[in-house]
């Protein structure tokens, strides 16, 4: 089981302004979030726009990312897909490539949605690999809710050993921190930027954060305080980053990661469509926090 405690930035796909790749400016930021003390990076992920990229550009992602990272961190990789077939090719060439984990969403978008066709969805894929397989709990994007039930069938299952809670709900993430399979095996890493503080007090192993991408100094420290036990110094922190872990939230989530990111020195600020940039008042609204979290 590889060791995923930690921030695990999700991390951007830097573009040029076409909708192109730019893996000049992709090297530069694994760099900088390297050097930052992140604990892994996340390649394809929902925050670098995995929906737009095709399979294709999904490949060259984990490939050109995992021989720049080097080892220096743990690379888990999002190999999801609609098509089963697809999840499987693409699980098994980051696997190849060197991948650490995979972060695999269940079969949104009309699948099914019953606990027995959902876990069979992530056995198929489970006897596929030989690496760690991250489930994903975000019901308010796939309309799929993980329960404790389910999570414990699915640490039956020889890979699985992680899931991502991105669903917001804390009663739900204390369900899965405190059910059998975590007692054992699944371990869980938060994904709702907006707990992401009181899911590491309660014992999450640790983050998988879309909105480091823009403070990921302040985010390892944050994971480094609470790991010490330092949960007032740990809550300073998390009290200077929280309004803009807010806006993200409530507002146009990737365009403004993506803007913050590139603000406050991370990346291009590039979107590809059919997102599209910030409106003024939006990236008004955006620079202000971030000149409060700068003075704070």
């Amino acid at each position: 089981m590889a060791n995923l405690s930690g921030i695990n930035v999700a991390m951007q796909t830097p573009f040029n302004e076409d909708g192109s790749i730019n893996f000049s400016a992709y090297a530069e930021v694994i760099e900088q979030y390297i050097a930052a003390g992140v604990h892994g990076l996340v390649l394809g992920a929902g925050t670098g726009q995995h929906p737009f990229l095709t399979e294709e550009e999904c490949n060259k992602l984990y490939e050109v990312g995992i021989k720049q990272i080097n080892k220096r961190c743990n690379v888990i990789c999002q190999s999801s897909a609609l098509n089963v077939d697809e999840v499987v090719r693409r699980s098994q060439h980051a696997e190849k490539h060197g991948a650490d984990a995979l972060m695999i969403l269940p079969p949104y978008f009309e699948g099914p949605t019953d606990d027995d066709s959902l876990f069979n969805f992530y056995k198929e894929i489970d006897a596929a690999v030989n690496i760690d397989i991250i489930g994903y709990n975000i019901p308010q994007a796939t309309q799929i809710a993980v329960s404790t039930d389910l999570l414990q069938r699915l640490a039956e299952l020889k890979n699985f050993t992680y899931i991502k809670d991105s669903a917001g709900d804390l009663t739900t993430q204390q369900g899965f921190l405190t059910s059998d399979a975590c007692k054992t095996k699944v371990a869980v890493l938060n994904g709702c930027d907006t707990t992401t503080f009181y899911a590491l007090v309660a014992g999450a192993k640790g983050a998988i954060w879309g909105g480091a991408n823009a403070v990921p100094h302040e985010a390892v420290r944050m994971y480094n305080l609470v790991q010490e036990k330092k949960y007032a110094e740990a809550l300073q922190v998390w009290e200077k980053i929280l309004p803009l872990m807010l806006l993200f939230w409530n507002g146009r989530y990737v365009p403004l990661v993506l803007k913050a990111a590139q603000l406050n020195g991370f990346g291009t600020g590039n979107l590809r469509k059919p997102l599209r940039a910030l409106e003024p008042a939006e990236e008004a609204e955006l620079k202000k926090v971030l000149e409060q979290i700068k003075g704070a």
